[in-house]
């Protein structure tokens, strides 16, 4: 025999937020569980004789509610956050340190913000608490993964909540065919295209004219890696993105900038290095001799992490089944030598 399990919301404000718009969330919500969702007041009930459904049904709601408590919203974000990494290690002992992920806690609020940045899977949520717990991150991953955009959203809500001074972005200039001395317009104007990426994140987590005022004050800076020599790196988040196109002499000298108070994120994909063939990539090489540092955070994101779109997850899977096949047992990071 079924039985009914039933949370009650504090009002029906709560619980519209909590239904979404034409009832999507309690669908998707439905669809995760595998068993119906009813309203009555402001009670949301599930029918099931599986107790295990009773305990997820109201970790969602309660999570949900925390959110929304706390000023958040019910969005699709958020919902599919705890869906999809709220249960890692459910069901395990209480004992266990290993506990389901409370997507507040890897929630990245940023004042003045658009709306909140929840981390969609596993992999994201573990970085964005390596983000918290450690001052050298390398978040290497596919395309679409999300590595560059939390990367971004953490570093802005360490500047919007004055944390840090100013956010540092920064790229190798890999040229093709074409020297940025013969590009039109001043230095800025010239590295601008390469860090569009960049600019589209902050556009997703602020106001556009925030990201330009930020810009225009000094807040966030450009800076080409090839002029970081002789630089000291202090109170400030920098963010070096594609890093794979480094050669290990730019990676060891931008290592070394590191000062007081400053947060360093490197992103990166290695296998799209873009480097002249034969040369080694530098963060396939700081990956190798570093990775035993219990003080730098090393997160590996995959195929599983793409939500830029579910043909992009597609063709991420293809390319990985490929490579798996041309270079068995050789792990995530493979070079491009040879």
């Amino acid at each position: 025999m079924e039985k009914v399990f039933t949370v009650v919301l504090s009002d029906s404000d709560v619980l519209s937020q909590v239904c979404g718009t034409n009832d999507c969330n309690l669908k998707r919500i439905e669809s995760f569980l595998g068993t119906p969702v009813y309203t009555r007041g402001n009670e949301l009930s599930v029918e099931a004789e599986d107790e295990d459904i009773h305990r997820k049904f109201k970790f969602i709601i309660d999570r949900i509610t925390d959110e929304i408590a706390e000023g958040g919203k019910c969005s699709p974000d958020l919902l599919e956050s705890i869906l999809n990494t709220g249960f890692v290690g459910w069901g395990r002992r209480a004992s266990d340190s290993r506990v389901p992920f409370n997507a507040g806690d890897c929630a990245i609020s940023i004042p003045g913000g658009t709306h909140r940045v929840y981390p969609k899977t596993p992999n994201q949520a573990s970085l964005v608490s390596s983000f918290r717990s450690h001052d050298l991150v390398f978040a290497v991953g596919p395309a679409g993964s999300g590595k560059t955009f939390l990367a971004v959203a953490e570093a802005l809500r360490l500047a919007m909540s004055k944390r840090v001074s100013s956010i540092i972005l920064t790229r190798p200039i890999v040229e093709a065919g074409e020297s940025l001395g013969f590009l039109p317009g001043n230095l800025e104007e010239k590295i601008n295209p390469y860090l569009r990426p960049l600019y589209d994140s902050m556009g997703r987590c602020l106001p556009r004219d925030v990201v330009a005022r930020l810009v225009e004050s000094g807040i966030v800076e450009i800076a080409p890696l090839a002029y970081m020599r002789g630089r000291t790196l202090s109170n400030c988040v920098v963010i070096l993105d594609e890093a794979q196109n480094t050669t290990a002499e730019q990676m060891k000298m931008f290592l070394t900038r590191m000062g007081e108070n400053a947060k360093v994120f490197i992103t990166g994909d290695v296998t799209q290095v873009d480097l002249p063939k034969k040369q080694r990539s530098g963060l396939v090489h700081a990956l190798g001799i570093l990775r035993g540092i219990p003080e730098i955070g090393i997160v590996e994101l995959d195929g599983t992490d793409v939500v830029r779109s579910t043909l992009v997850r597609k063709i991420v899977a293809a390319y990985e089944a490929d490579a798996a096949e041309r270079f068995p047992g050789q792990g995530a990071f493979r070079d491009k030598e040879g």
